[in-house]
């Protein structure tokens, strides 16, 4: 029987499910009021796949069926979770964001190591499985040690996904991951624990703070101020309006001196009056007025 209800899913002649367009913008509107994303029409297939993905996990017969089930009370609160953690994992890895590295290393930490008090607080927002975070505390690390300063690393990472950030707390690796870290980073951050898979040392994984976090929902959040603000690839599955509401609490959280970085191209013409733009290959750079404070606020 289970057999005939997935076949009964899919249109065998094109290999996904039909949906009607009225069903399909009830699932829209669904996930913006509940998450801020905003699917496109382009990313239709992407939703009806991962949909019938889960649908057949759970024996699920229809989009009808599988919505009033998401809708219904505390199972559905369960389950409307383990489908957020579908619909939001992306495939990343370490040192994925070459160029902004680039600037922490060129810009941000020669000019930070300068000021009096040596506590560095960052944020990775939308941490997905915790590749950025531990990038940034590897190459954060990695740099202010050739220097030979005592200092204080704090990084926290926040994600939607509970599942995503369960893997962030593991902190075990597919090897493929590990494509642009270099040996020597490797070796100094990482083990190997059998054949294909590392994981991150105990002395780097106790500098990084997990936590679920919805971005539209920052207001009574128990975050402190950041030196540095890390957000790349999430504005882009929001609506303008939502970004700026986005970009304008992550600046709350920003220490005067502190930077943010966004991914290339995700906000145009934005200024909220107190950030100054930094012009930096192929990186959107913001820096908040003023001087870092002789003592940071908010450790993580």
């Amino acid at each position: 029987m289970q057999d005939k209800v997935v076949g009964a899913l899919w249109d065998a002649s094109k290999g996904v499910l039909e949906m009607g367009d009225d069903q399909y913008a009830r699932w829209r509107e669904l996930l913006e009021q509940r998450t801020g994303m905003v699917l496109p029409d382009e990313r239709r297939s992407f939703l009806l796949t991962n949909l019938a993905i889960r649908m057949r996990e759970i024996g699920c017969h229809d989009f009808q069926e599988y919505y009033e089930h998401v809708m219904n009370g505390a199972k559905g609160a369960i389950e409307w979770t383990t489908l957020v953690d579908r619909l939001t994992v992306h495939e990343t890895r370490f040192f994925r964001h070459f160029n902004a590295l680039n600037f922490l290393k060129e810009k941000m930490l020669p000019e930070w190591i300068e000021q009096p008090g040596k506590s560095l607080n960052i944020w990775s927002v939308g941490c997905a499985t915790g590749e950025e975070p531990y990038t940034l505390a590897m190459a954060v690390d990695y740099f202010i040690r050739q220097k030979g300063i005592e200092y204080y690393l704090g990084v926290l990472a926040s994600d939607i996904s509970m599942a995503s950030l369960a893997i962030g707390r593991e902190g075990v690796y597919d090897a493929r991951k590990l494509t642009e870290m270099e040996a020597t980073v490797l070796r100094q951050y990482m083990t190997r624990v059998d054949e294909g898979r590392y994981r991150v040392n105990d002395d780097l994984k106790k500098r990084v703070c997990f936590m679920r976090l919805n971005v539209l929902e920052m207001d009574n959040i128990p975050i402190g101020k950041m030196d540095l603000i890390f957000c790349q690839n999430l504005l882009i599955y929001f609506n303008r309006e939502k970004r700026l509401q986005i970009l304008n609490n992550l600046v709350e959280h920003l220490l005067p001196g502190g930077y943010l970085i966004l991914g290339s191209g995700e906000i145009i013409s934005w200024d909220n009056g107190v950030l100054e733009k930094i012009y930096y290959e192929n990186t959107l750079v913001y820096r908040r007025a003023g001087d870092w404070s002789d003592e940071n606020e908010g450790n993580v």
